[in-house]
């Protein structure tokens, strides 16, 4: 069985080694893990999977070839029970959704969040008031509120929480998928500006036939400097959140941009861009990048692309402490307008189906503030853009 995991991982291009598979092997028999598959995803990845760039191609294969394995007769297995059964989401018809009443701002809602905290001595699930799972309160997670703050657990997939009290994790954009078409890239080369410079060392073949008619038949080489690609791109990621939507699409721009441009930098963010950025989504509490120093590092020539769906809560955007992860000290609204100010030739690619754009109140505030700057992640939105950015 494991042998046959091995070549499932040779097959999703995974560069694992017969030695590192010998190494797990060796590790199981020494019985470094409970029999569990939770903790054999964990050992099987810590000893095959070298570098974190291909912690998705790994996460992709073990869970399709794990998908359906049932418990044989005689094996103890541990299997995790949040496996094998989903705690009931509550579910509400609109009429219901529209009598929850908001708490009317978000410095109210902390305000009664650090209430609830003083106030609570206990578990609650279901309610409309206390921190708890499944309810319509605006604290907690599992249920329904049009404003609230989601603490522990994972999103019921209503997306309507302005803070999230939990450690969030998200994973690298993959820069080596394999692209479904090649109209990407060939859209982004419109923005590929050539310019010769340096010594003529390469052969201007027109200009030689031109030449050597003129000579009456002798040769006349005619040489020119080599091309360059001077374009310099400065690209900006959304991750996580409503962006796992959008992954796929999001994978094959990052690898076209990697291999069109020469000259590019890249930098994540969540939602909505504050005073700090990052490289590795698996250290971005680590690693930490100030966005004043990219915004003074990076000169005015750089091209800047923003790559987000725009969708989040207006405070987000519009008011410090709007963040939905900590307490920026600046709204998102004044570092858009830096980067605008910062570099001229500038664009914001948007995954999010345009025919939507005009429900979502946060793109409608980022095209205020990027006016005529958003355009769709589709071959002629992308096609718009790269003539916006030659410009």
């Amino acid at each position: 069985m494991l042998i046959d995991f091995f070549f499932a991982l040779r097959e999703a291009r995974l560069p694992v080694s017969i030695k590192e598979f010998l190494t797990l092997l060796e590790g199981l028999q020494q019985g470094l893990i409970a029999p569990s598959i939770d903790e054999f995803y964990q050992l099987s990845r810590l000893m095959l999977v070298k570098d974190e760039k291909h912690y998705d191609k790994f996460d992709q294969a073990f869970g399709a070839y794990f998908k359906g394995v049932e418990q044989q007769a005689g094996v103890d297995v541990e299997v995790p029970l949040e496996w094998l059964k989903k705690r009931l989401q509550r579910t509400l018809s609109a009429e219901e959704k529209a009598l929850i009443e908001k708490l009317g701002g978000l410095d109210k809602l902390m305000d009664r969040l650090k209430a609830l905290l003083d106030e609570q001595k206990e578990r609650h699930e279901g309610g409309n008031k206390w921190i708890g799972t499944g309810g319509t309160s605006a604290f907690g997670n599992g249920g329904f509120n049009p404003e609230g703050v989601r603490i522990g657990g994972e999103s019921a997939g209503n997306r309507t929480g302005v803070k999230v009290w939990d450690q969030r994790s998200y994973r690298d954009y993959d820069d080596e998928v394999e692209l479904g078409t090649r109209n990407i890239k060939v859209a982004m080369r419109r923005l590929r500006r050539f310019a010769r410079d340096g010594a003529a060392e390469e052969l201007d073949l027109d200009d030689t036939i031109r030449s050597t008619a003129a000579n009456a038949g002798w040769l006349d080489i005619k040489l020119v400097p080599e091309r360059h690609n001077r374009v310099k791109v400065l690209m900006l990621l959304d991750v996580g959140g409503s962006m796992d939507d959008h992954i796929k699409r999001t994978e094959e721009l990052f690898s076209a941009a990697k291999s069109e441009f020469k000259h590019l930098e890249f930098f994540y963010f969540h939602n909505c861009v504050y005073d700090f950025l990052w490289k590795k989504n698996q250290r971005r509490h680590a690693e930490r990048f100030a966005t004043w120093d990219v915004l003074h590092k990076y000169s005015s020539d750089y091209k800047l692309i923003f790559v987000g769906d725009a969708t989040m809560s207006p405070y987000e955007i519009l008011q410090p402490g709007g963040s939905v992860e900590y307490n920026n000290a600046e709204a998102g609204a004044v570092w858009l307008q830096r980067f605008a100010a910062q570099f001229p030739q500038h664009a914001w690619l948007n995954p999010e189906p345009e025919a939507l754009w005009g429900y979502r109140q946060s793109i409608t505030l980022i095209k205020q503030i990027l006016p005529e700057r958003m355009y769709p992640l589709t071959l002629a939105g992308l096609e718009s853009a790269m003539r916006r950015l030659s410009h």
